[in-house]
């Protein structure tokens, strides 16, 4: 168990989010289904045996229609134990069948629970606020975080506070930049000890920009789906090879003295990824760790001495660039640059693609095909590594020169 020895828990969860329940069934409810019975079996061997809650950040219906809603009930029901508590919230997919007012009243016939909740878990707050308008919150929603906000600060200012709406706060956890709305950020920022949980994104919640501390805490929550990523750049777009091998978690606990551990767990591979998220003291900014100073001086990566980079299936104007993934001291690498070069050392054609970091078990080598290009030149790959940091590898990895 990847849990720390040393921190005693007095209050465990599990964080999901982007499960999108389909009417017909689908591999998202097996997930679920796992990700509900995983946490109880890595809670069941611990000093602390207990999972104390279910959290859903919304979007667990694809459209929100009365059999994905009954579908998603019917998980709860069959995995969830009777003293775990659940707190679910809906966001644009749920509302995106006909409508949001008949959504929540469906959500309310199935589930039988209010679409916004303050409950007091083992003595910590835990505030969960559903979307309007899509992804939006309107003033009645706002002031009704204002104020239980306000409630759970006085009852001890100094313990943490968890938070959970679906879009990320714009400006802070990876994803935000596309998938963040900036319309709670006025209210949550009076309140450090906030740990905000979101989703919305799809973005992995192993990528370290996932958790972010400013005027409080953030953390992405990702997906049991599909994932997406936040750049523009790369050969593919937004959506990654291999999407749909998505499914992670988060575990959380604290502990008596309102010390925070967050877990991030790769569902497919059942394993914990090598992060835990350490929050001391969440009430004081200037404690954080997770913040923009993480941009200054980070480790370079580096290809390994006996790094390949291999030109193959060769055509007439084009051929394929294979490579070996490159090392770094802390995270992972993010992604790569490739150029063709021409024989004078002039770039003719360039291309970005991701390290697929957020699979648990990520290839040891990628590929790159390339075409379009001049028969009778000769041409050469040049491969930089880069971190999440804009941390660029300094020696480029080079392969050897073909004539086509």
């Amino acid at each position: 168990m990847p849990f720390e020895k040393d921190f005693q828990p007095v209050l465990r969860f599990a964080v999901v989010s982007d499960i999108h329940y389909k009417d017909e069934d689908s591999v998202e409810r097996s997930r679920m289904k796992s990700a509900v019975e995983t946490a109880y079996l890595l809670s069941s061997g611990e000093d602390y045996p207990k999972l104390d809650a279910l959290c859903v950040v919304g979007d667990f219906a694809n459209s929100g229609t009365d059999t994905q809603m009954r579908a998603f009930k019917q998980t709860l029901d069959d995995t969830v134990k009777s003293d775990t508590e659940v707190i679910v919230s809906l966001a644009s997919h749920e509302f995106s069948s006909d409508g949001e007012e008949n959504a929540l009243r469906r959500f309310d016939d199935i589930f039988g629970m209010p679409a916004d909740v303050h409950k007091v878990i083992n003595g910590y707050h835990f505030i969960s606020l559903s979307c309007t308008k899509g992804c939006h919150f309107d003033d009645a929603k706002k002031e009704w975080a204002s104020a239980e906000l306000k409630k759970a600060a006085k009852d001890d200012p100094k313990k943490p506070i968890f938070f959970f709406q679906h879009p990320h706060i714009s400006g802070t956890v990876y994803g935000s930049a596309n998938w963040g709305e900036d319309e709670l950020t006025p209210i949550l920022m009076n309140y450090p000890q906030i740990i905000d949980f979101s989703g919305h994104s799809h973005a992995p919640i192993n990528d370290p920009r996932s958790i972010h501390q400013q005027h409080f805490t953030s953390l992405g929550t990702g997906t049991l789906s599909y994932f997406e990523l936040d750049e523009f750049d790369k050969v593919y777009g937004t959506i990654p090879p291999g999407n749909k091998k998505a499914a992670q978690m988060l575990i959380v606990e604290a502990d008596a003295q309102n010390r925070v551990r967050v877990y991030p767990y790769d569902l497919i591979s059942g394993n914990f990824f090598p992060y835990t998220w350490k929050i001391d003291t969440a009430w004081d900014c200037e404690s954080f760790i997770y913040t923009s100073e993480r941009y200054k001086n980070p480790p370079l990566p580096r290809f390994s001495e006996g790094a390949v980079a291999k030109i193959g299936d060769i055509t007439s104007n084009g051929f394929t660039v294979t490579f070996d993934q490159a090392e770094i001291s802390e995270d992972y690498v993010d992604d790569y640059v490739v150029s063709i070069k021409n024989g004078r050392g002039i770039t003719i054609r360039r291309a970005a693609v991701w390290s697929e970091y957020y699979f648990y078990d990520m290839p040891e080598t990628l590929s790159v095909k390339f075409d379009g290009l001049d028969a009778g030149e000769e041409y050469y790959a040049e491969i930089y590594a880069k971190g999440f940091w804009n941390n660029r590898c300094e020696i480029p990895l080079k392969s050897g020169t073909v004539k086509l």
